[in-house]
């Protein structure tokens, strides 16, 4: 049986009725390399059954004769396609595209190709896509659930075969497997932070009611003040678009109303991008972020640490949450009866120049 290196003694050169050369197949693979077809296709797979020196000396075959791996073709014979959908809510919120990045990378060695669709928060253009990629044959979707998800509207978009795990926004009632962050530990970290450093006029900002996680981002915020024998001022709480928009107008109807002799100074807002938003409207204000007014964003995305100044915020670590939802998906992919799972990540709190104590001493009393 011809090794490698005597790829030219096999007879692969052999010859078309048109006078071109004929494909290298998985059959001269196998008999170059010493191994059975199947191994060869395991090996195409990435399947983790395969010694690693026995993948190795067939992947140096393949390269050796020049053999492309037909995928569109191996997805016909399969009834299914190679492709993961990956449906993200909101592209604009860098944190959503960590997300994407974590899941990209952790599908680089599974056989699978992320497909990514961008409903920009869109329920009508959600089901539109996740029709689609159905259609398609993906084998499976991880979900970021547009504003205005319900459970519903996850059941029209559920057929069986094909897994959808839930990244971030959990909805209630629906019967799907989710990774989300701790929002509610999170938040009272947050809150905690600037109540230790003094603080006693704690706003929130960004998010609306319905939403689920900010929800549970307000949940803690309350927690730590009613820890702190401090009252909720409703006054102090704005909801808004999570965006720097929505972050940017809060903080302005905020220090708007504040009051003269109790001032704000200090807020929780529902994400970095939020936070953002509600510094530009500050230095709008001709005041300092982190002298006169102290502020907390949630995500810890990479623009946290490079905007002026650096912003204090609660890890979640959106790359490894992205991860969490890829494999978990890859379980559901691999098993006919997936059990459901529920991932919470954990959320640190990263202290950088954003917060200080309040500059009026009677706002510590």
């Amino acid at each position: 049986m011809a090794r490698i290196g005597q790829g030219k003694a096999t007879g692969i050169k052999e010859t078309t009725a048109t006078g071109g050369r004929r494909s290298v197949t998985i059959i001269d693979i196998a008999e170059v390399a010493g191994v059975s077809k199947s191994t060869v296709s395991l090996v195409l797979k990435a399947s983790p059954l395969v010694k690693s020196e026995t993948r190795e000396r067939v992947q140096r075959v393949m390269e050796e004769m020049g053999y492309v791996y037909n995928r569109g073709a191996a997805s016909l014979r399969k009834s299914s396609s190679s492709v993961i959908g990956m449906v993200i809510n909101d592209l604009a919120n860098p944190f959503f595209a960590e997300l994407a990045i974590g899941i990209e990378q952790a599908l680089q060695h599974s056989g699978y190709i992320p497909y990514l669709a961008h409903t920009a928060e869109s329920v009508a253009r959600q089901a539109e896509v996740v029709r689609s990629m159905r259609e398609h044959g993906a084998a499976g979707i991880i979900l970021c659930p547009a504003l205005g998800t319900d459970a519903a509207d996850l059941a029209d978009l559920s057929v069986p075969g094909l897994p959808i795990v839930l990244a971030i926004r959990r909805i209630a009632g629906a019967r799907l497997s989710s990774v989300t962050s701790d929002s509610v530990g999170g938040a009272r970290r947050a809150t905690q932070h600037l109540i230790g450093l003094g603080h006693r006029r704690i706003a929130f900002i960004g998010g609306a009611e319905a939403m689920v996680v900010r929800q549970g981002r307000f949940t803690g915020y309350q927690e730590a003040l009613q820890a702190a024998g401090l009252p909720l001022d409703p006054s102090l709480t704005m909801e808004s678009m999570p965006t720097k928009d929505g972050g940017f107008q809060s903080m302005l109807t905020l220090l708007d109303r504040s009051d003269a002799l109790n001032p704000l100074t200090a807020a929780v807002c529902f994400n970095d991008v939020v936070a953002i938003g509600a510094m530009l409207a500050v230095t709008r204000r001709g005041l300092q972020v982190g002298r006169d007014i102290s502020l907390v964003g949630f995500d810890d995305t990479a623009e946290a640490q490079h905007v002026s100044p650096p912003l204090t915020s609660i890890a979640v670590d959106p790359a490894g949450l992205g991860k969490a939802a890829a494999g978990m998906l890859l379980r559901h992919i691999a098993d006919t009866a997936p059990k459901f799972e529920n991932y919470v990540g954990e959320a640190r709190l990263v202290i950088r120049d954003s917060c200080r104590p309040p500059l009026r001493k009677d706002a510590i009393a």
